[in-house]
């Protein structure tokens, strides 16, 4: 909740979503030929300085078996919808989005979407197998929650993950997959609004997270997804995407949830036991340009037990994660570690495996993309976190203790239009930025003529592209130190800004990550202490009513940095990370609602925030 005036204004922008939405969503594009959509493609105008585009690239569906036995029933259909503006029933109660997004890739496990085909579809074979029986009447979430650890959790999550009993062949599979390749076909509107077909690959070896969800960037698809039953080894992920590429798709895989990877998202060595060398850090950079920093299971920048000089490091840190599979926190999951860690290979090996950019996503599985406003949380996973009293005093099972999760966060992408391939290739050049939920908008250049001098927008956009290079771009060998210009506007009915920090990381003669974090600009004439150190912005909620106003920060925060301690022999990274003034968190939401008093042991406000993706600095030769 803001203040009254405040929600007037944001009442008034979702009705008018809404209502435009509506209108766009009652019928679905007729044409789907490919012939007729590029052609559709082709009318959309071009922006060669690029505008943002907000979207969700990890949600589930009643496809997905995790969501379905959670008492999901919204299909990918319906999430497409959602994310449009429509509204969908959950939990008995209508639900809405308010303001539509710009893409969506629907990503249901590849792991038992045959068996959710089955389960669904009355004519498919196997769909009177008793287990798929047993699983549709299943109403008591102690029953559902024993059901899944039984038949699919100690499966995905041993050494050799196998086809179910009620499991009737790739053709169930092939029609699964086919699900959702014709949502994104009928919903595909190049211009307003643009599926990616996708899917995850969930691979869990020993209970640590290696997940991935595989992105297309056209239609040109294979006629079956590859799950871990294929191979949990990420290794044979990349040769299969390595023979999709062969066969004409253009594909690329974004790893998710490192956090909880119990140190095997970023190993020193490859799945068979040699230290990373030139070809793997090769072929992993090539199929995986980006990872996902945060979603509702946590957030993956950094933890704040493990980097104290942080002062933002303690948000949505989800610490209860290291309660379940042994999954204690370490520094090599998280992602600020491994991106620059990645800068020692690149000076060993010539090359950099972790070369990654930034995306968000909520990882909901009630079919909701993009469903990350505090104030309207209902959950992510059905009857797990479904209620207030579950996500306040129970876990979503095997993973996080409901008060510790988050609604998930978003992505946006610096594109020429909203089409596949723009939106696509944005995301494979890392032209691209993470909000934890808010729809912040940040540019981020860099480079060796840009002048630090007072900056207007367009000249800051139109200079960093011909001087210097976006968010996600490197620079290589430059003569002199480099400048860094960077704008943050607030999210349009949202909080104002605070500050917009740059983290500088680098290795040392050891090969060991350091970092140092700037506050470049920020808002309300404040002055950096004898030591350096910021005031904090200030506190506006009303713990009591969970009401805020914006009479502190900024809309907008435009400056630039000069690093006076840059040295052009050394490899280094610079990312922006921008915070808002503090909000409720949805917890205080919940509770001030429901007459309920504020939880012990998670924050009542926020700082919601944005990070860029690296720019990366590669010495000459």
């Amino acid at each position: 909740m803001i203040s009254p005036a405040s929600l007037k204004t944001i009442l008034s922008s979702l009705a008018v979503g809404l209502t435009a939405t509506a209108f766009a969503g009652i019928a679905l594009a007729e044409d789907t030929d490919d012939e007729s959509v590029a052609g559709r493609e082709a009318a959309v105008p071009n922006n060669p300085l690029k505008d943002a585009y907000f979207g969700e690239q990890h949600v589930h569906t009643s496809y997905s078996l995790d969501a379905f036995i959670g008492g999901n029933r919204l299909t990918p259909d319906d999430a497409y919808r959602f994310a449009k503006g429509s509204p969908v029933t959950v939990a008995g109660r209508p639900h809405s989005i308010g303001r539509p997004l710009d893409f969506v890739a629907v990503t249901d496990h590849a792991e038992f979407l045959g068996e959710m085909y089955s389960t669904q579809v009355e004519d498919a074979e196997g769909h009177n197998d008793p287990k798929l029986v047993e699983l549709r009447s299943l109403t008591d979430f102690e029953d559902q929650e024993a059901w899944f650890t039984e038949y699919v959790v100690a499966n995905n999550r041993s050494g050799s993950p196998q086809h179910t009993d009620f499991y009737y062949g790739d053709g169930v599979l092939h029609s699964g997959w086919q699900v959702l390749i014709d949502a994104a076909r009928r919903h595909y509107e190049p211009g307003t609004f643009t599926t990616i077909p996708a899917f995850e690959w969930s691979a869990a070896p020993n209970g640590g997270n290696m997940h991935r969800n595989v992105h297309f960037r056209d239609m040109n698809l294979p006629d079956l997804p590859f799950s871990n039953i294929d191979s949990s080894d990420e290794e044979k992920l990349w040769d299969w995407l390595a023979t999709q590429k062969a066969n004409g798709s253009t594909v690329l895989a974004i790893p998710h949830n490192s956090n909880a990877s119990k140190g095997q998202m970023f190993e020193a060595v490859d799945n068979a036991g040699n230290p990373i060398d030139a070809d793997y850090a090769r072929t992993r950079v090539k199929w995986e340009p980006l990872i996902e920093m945060m979603q509702i299971k946590g957030n993956s920048e950094v933890v704040a037990s493990l980097w104290p000089a942080d002062e933002y490091a303690d948000f949505e840190n989800a610490p209860s994660i290291s309660n379940y599979s042994d999954r204690t926190f370490d520094k090599n999951d998280f992602v600020r570690w491994a991106v620059t860690k990645g800068l020692d290979y690149q000076r060993k090996l010539g090359v950099n495996p972790y070369k990654l950019g930034f995306m968000g996503g909520t990882d909901s599985h009630n079919s909701l993309p993009g469903d990350v406003a505090e104030g309207n949380y209902v959950g992510s996973h059905g009857g797990a976190d479904g209620s207030v009293e579950r996500r306040r005093d129970a876990d979503i099972a095997g993973w996080i203790m409901g008060k510790d999760s988050n609604p998930g966060s978003i992505s946006g992408v610096w594109a020429t239009k909203n089409t596949r391939g723009a939106i696509w290739d944005a995301m494979n050049a890392r032209e691209t930025f993470a909000t934890s939920g808010p729809r912040i908008k940040v540019r981020f250049f860099g480079g060796a003529d840009l002048t630090a001098d007072p900056i207007d927008a367009v000249a800051l956009v139109e200079g960093g592209y011909a001087k210097g290079v976006p968010m996600g771009g490197t620079l290589e060998g430059i003569d002199g130190r480099p400048t860094f210009v960077v704008q943050a506007m607030m999210d349009p009915i949202g909080a104002n800004l605070d500050r917009i920090q740059i983290i500088k990381g680098w290795v040392d003669d050891a090969g060991e990550p350091q970092e140092k974090i700037i506050d470049v600009v920020w808002s309300d004439d404040r002055q950096p202490d004898d030591e350096g150190k910021l005031p904090p912005v200030g506190n506006t909620v009303d713990l009591e009513t969970a009401y805020y106003t914006n009479d502190i920060g900024a809309p907008q925060l435009i400056g630039s940095w000069t690093d006076d301690d840059f040295d052009q022999d050394a490899p280094a990274l610079y990312y922006a990370r921008v915070l808002e003034i503090p909000t409720p968190r949805w917890s205080t939401y919940d509770a001030v609602r429901n007459n309920m008093p504020l939880l012990d042991g998670v924050p009542a406000t926020i700082q919601e925030r944005a990070w860029t993706s690296p720019i990366w600095y590669t010495p000459a030769g």
